[in-house]
């Protein structure tokens, strides 16, 4: 696994130092909360078709720091998933929460976050959906969306919400609002350690914070 990689303003050297010791097996869980995201950190990509995203730092009363990241493009492309791949940080085995809102859109109104990303279609990926009132966890292989589990939740549009993923070996935990709503294991992806922040077709999605835990590798991974 990558060692952690933080940039963060603020952090002394000391503090840095730390943070940025490899996370093994058998280490202490590292964990970053990033309450200024903007574009700076983060690279760009788009599973499926249509044009890419468009992705500026907003002003909003109701975020942390008054402002968000947000993905502003309204192509409504219906198979178009805009990513914005995180760049101080990466691991395979993970805690990520984010807090997002979900402000518009006609063909879809959600936001997500994505882990073990290889390539723009190759990811883990959990979402809720303002407009279907749920969250579900896929698998995208090849640029192919999957559903692995679900569950019905109500997605208020134009609130702030958390949503959470934890990955450990083959078991992935979801959660909402801070309130485990399912877990599941599947065994599709088990190298790759990119975060990205995920909306789909013309989501305008603000995003506000993203806080991540690196987690040991389980017992049945140390040898893979």
């Amino acid at each position: 696994m990558r060692p952690l990689i933080l940039s963060q303003i603020g952090l002394a050297a000391s503090a840095a130092a730390a943070i940025l010791a490899p996370a093994t097996a058998s280490a202490q869980s590292s964990t970053i909360r990033d309450t200024a995201l903007s574009p700076d950190k983060f690279t760009f990509g788009l599973t499926g078709s249509g044009s890419p995203g468009e992705w500026r730092v907003v002003d909003d009363a109701g975020a942390l720091n008054g402002r968000a990241l947000a993905q502003l493009s309204k192509d409504p492309t219906d198979y178009r998933f805009p990513l914005a791949i995180y760049q101080p940080a990466s691991a395979q085995n993970l805690d990520v929460v984010i807090h997002f809102k979900p402000v518009s859109g006609d063909v879809d109104r959600a936001g997500g976050v994505a882990i073990r990303l290889t390539t723009p279609d190759d990811y883990y990926v959990v979402r809720a959906n303002a407009l279907e009132d749920n969250v579900r966890f896929y698998r995208v292989i090849k640029g192919k969306r999957e559903q692995i589990a679900g569950a019905n939740v109500k997605v208020t549009s134009g609130s702030w919400h958390s949503l959470g993923l934890r990955a450990q070996g083959n078991h992935f935990t979801i959660t909402f609002d801070g309130k485990q709503l399912f877990t599941a294991d599947d065994t599709t992806f088990a190298e790759g350690d990119k975060v990205a922040l995920w909306t789909k077709a013309d989501s305008v999605t603000f995003f506000d914070w993203l806080e991540l835990t690196v987690l040991p590798k389980p017992a049945s991974f140390l040898h893979r």
